[in-house]
């Protein structure tokens, strides 16, 4: 990271000594770990197989990893043939017990493939073929009904491949284990409950294994929160049994609350994930592991400004398109937002965006402000293709475009010839009729007389889609004299979509505004990567990333990170507060929208692995402990951990506020009310301090929208 600009690297140090009052593992490439003999395995279905957010917590950890333990590392999982054909370069292993096992196993028919993964770190990765296990499911059941009584229905495909995996996995870890030489000690931390079965078992079947287990969000938790219900209020009232029972999936439960109950660490991503586990899993977490980032992948040094007006410009091209004939606002006094993930339209706030966005339309009229603001939803959907208009807007835009700049061509060699003849030329030599007529007919194309669409695609089922249902019910269907404009892109960018011509990186850097407020977010990496890219962003105290920033940055407002209270008021309230905020977002000028990105950048490195790789070292120095008391010590990788409780409560560090910041009022002066840190009607302060020159862009004079 020396790479880096270390704006605060003062608080990064008191940071991790706070948390972890340690020197850590030496980062030595497993050089340590080989001496002692220890190995390290870490299992999850997304290991190379791209199907959920936590293939970007492995993904992005990786190198981290790597860089503690080495070869003494290796990551296990599926075997997804789409995925691993670019994913991953097969090879034959080099260490010999490694070979063995995998010769055993395929001599029992087992295929199982073993390669390096083509990221940062070079992990190194066992992937099994489940189907080719298919034919020992039986058995594989009976064993498990017996020594856990956890029986798994025939229909269930997903749970019987998780059991299959969770075979494959222990039978791996054994072997291994028993074909090393001395006295070994090896680790296999699996992440979710499709991996937990590994864990049960070599628990069942006392193997000398530590063993770490982190959920990323419960299982039942994110049933219940589908159903509309005021899950976090009515935590201790839920009837566990019944209520998983009924959404039938009872023996998934069981296997998420087992192998969080056998596990020697149980961990989970964030506090509010925390409190969700104590109550429905009924175990607490041993240790909070935040997700992180492989922030130099986001980084672009002193150049995030210079993308975002980059990026900016491709956004500005699509509307144009977009909205064709209807478009009769200053681009340059418009506002991007956006919101994105999995298509889970409560869960992720999508419903409160959508009633906020139709408050903030009626705010922005009544103050008579000349604003625009332009969101995007971009949730995944069943679609039959793009939306006819959607084409031929970007194509009549394309049109005029390439018009204009034929007509500009031939206006310069006009104009070049007579002043080359010594003329002195007027409008009607260099603007000639043949032109207006090519204007005319480009311009009178773009007429149209229906609305611009609120959505990019054909979405199947339309009628029952609910996004497009709410947009219908708060009626944002871009009309003329709408200040908020909706744009529903129900797929994932990439570089290759013929709207956009962007990926997500590049998106969500010319956004001016991330908004994410969840109901149901174990941690939110969306708003993580706005973070790390300079984008302010909003979420929710229900969300991990909520409570993170909520927990170690003073004032997180003032630096971009707008925090949503969604737990201790009503929806209604809620949404009051999000329009509001966004309402305080336009009134900001473009010279304070460029120190507030500057603000956010800075708060990048709190996210980086570098910093957050500590979690995950602790919880594995504690599952060796708990597992080899004989061998291991509190010394040998942290204090008594009561000792440290009670450092790390007396040392609590925040990030501190914006130098523009004013201190806290003192409590001498008594006269002067005392001004609450989440007073949510005082405006965010800033000062030019804030902001460096070489980050600047067009810094021209706006002037405040603030009534």
């Amino acid at each position: 990271m020396s790479q880096f600009r270390r704006r605060s690297s003062s608080f990064f140090r008191s940071y991790k000594q706070a948390d972890l009052d340690q020197d850590d593992y030496c980062m030595d490439r497993g050089a340590t770990a080989a001496a002692q003999n220890r190995w390290h395995f870490e299992c999850a279905w997304e290991v190379a197989n791209k199907v959920g957010g936590i293939y970007t917590v492995i993904k992005s950890k990786a190198p981290v990893s790597m860089e503690e333990m080495g070869e003494q590392f290796a990551l296990i999982g599926p075997y997804n043939e789409s995925c691993v054909r670019t994913e991953v370069e097969l090879l034959e292993p080099h260490h010999h017990v490694m070979r063995e096992v995998l010769d055993e196993m395929r001599a029992h028919g087992i295929k199982v493939h073993f390669g390096r993964w083509l990221i940062d770190g070079y992990p190194k990765v066992v992937l099994f073929d489940i189907g080719s296990a298919a034919w020992k499911l039986d058995e594989f059941k009976h064993e498990f009904w017996e020594k856990s009584h956890i029986g798994i229905p025939l229909h269930d495909s997903e749970s019987n491949d998780a059991l299959i995996l969770g075979n494959l996995t222990a039978w791996f870890v054994t072997s291994f284990r028993n074909k090393l030489e001395g006295r070994p000690f090896v680790l296999l931390h699996c992440h979710e409950w499709l991996a937990g079965v590994a864990l049960i078992l070599l628990r069942m079947r006392k193997v000398e294994v530590a063993t770490v287990f982190t959920t990323h969000a419960t299982l039942l938790g994110r049933y219940l929160c589908a159903g509309s219900l005021d899950f976090y209020n009515n935590l201790d009232k839920f009837q566990l049994d019944k209520e998983a029972g009924d959404r039938q999936i009872y023996h998934r439960y069981c296997m998420e609350r087992a192998a969080a109950h056998t596990s020697h660490v149980f961990t989970t991503v964030s506090e509010i994930t925390g409190m969700e586990a104590e109550h429905l899993l009924k175990r607490k977490p041993d240790v909070i592991t935040p997700n992180g980032l492989n922030v130099k992948k986001f980084s672009a040094i002193h150049e995030f400004q210079n993308l975002h007006a980059i990026y900016k410009e491709k956004i500005h091209d699509f509307v144009k398109g977009h909205f064709y004939g209807h478009y009769d606002f200053d681009i340059d006094k418009t506002l991007y937002v956006f919101s994105a993930g999995r298509y889970e339209f409560s869960n992720k706030g999508a419903d409160l965006f959508i009633e906020s966005l139709a408050r903030l339309n009626h705010f922005l009229k009544t103050a008579g402000s000349d604003m625009t603001v332009i969101a995007f939803l971009i949730f995944p959907a069943r679609t039959n293709n793009f939306n006819v208009e959607s084409l031929r807007g970007q194509a009549i835009s394309k049109q005029l475009r390439d018009t204009v700049s034929h007509i500009q061509a031939q206006i310069g060699k006009r104009l070049f010839e007579k002043a080359l003849r010594g003329q002195i030329p007027t409008g009607e030599d260099i603007f000639i009729q043949d032109d207006v007529v090519k204007l005319k007919r480009c311009i009178y194309g773009a007429q149209r007389n229906t609305l611009p669409p609120i959505s990019t695609h054909n979405v199947c089922d339309d009628h029952k889609d609910p996004i497009l249902n709410a947009l219908r019910r708060c009626q944002l269907f871009n009309n003329r004299h709408d200040r908020v404009k909706v744009i529903f892109h129900p797929e994932f960018l990439n570089s290759t979509n013929p709207l956009f011509g962007l990926d997500y990186e590049e998106f969500v850097r010319g956004c001016h505004l991330g908004v994410f407020p969840s109901y149901y977010e174990p941690w939110g990496y969306t708003p993580a990567e706005c973070t790390v890219m300079g984008i302010p962003s909003m979420t929710s105290n229900l969300s991990g990333f909520g409570c993170f920033m909520k927990e170690y940055v003073a004032d997180p407002k003032s630096y971009g990170i707008y925090i949503i209270d969604r737990l201790k008021q009503s929806a209604d309230d809620s949404a009051q507060q999000l329009a509001q905020y966004m309402f305080d977002f336009t009134c900001l000028s473009r010279r304070q929208r460029i120190i507030q990105r500057n603000r956010t950048e800075r708060l990048s490195e709190l996210l980086d692995w570098k910093n957050l790789g500590i979690y995950y070292r602790k919880a594995r120095s504690m599952a060796l402990l708990r597992a080899y008391p004989d061998d291991f010590t509190e010394a040998s990788f942290m204090l008594d951990e009561q000792e440290r409780m009670d450092k790390s409560k007396e040392r609590k560090v925040l990030y501190p506020k914006p130098a523009s910041e004013p201190p806290s009022p003192s409590q001498s002066r008594a006269s002067t009310p005392a001004v609450s840190d989440d007073d949510e009607h005082e405006p965010v302060r800033f000062d030019d301090d804030d902001n460096p020159t070489d980050d600047e862009e067009d810094l021209e004079p706006e002037a405040d929208q603030r009534s």
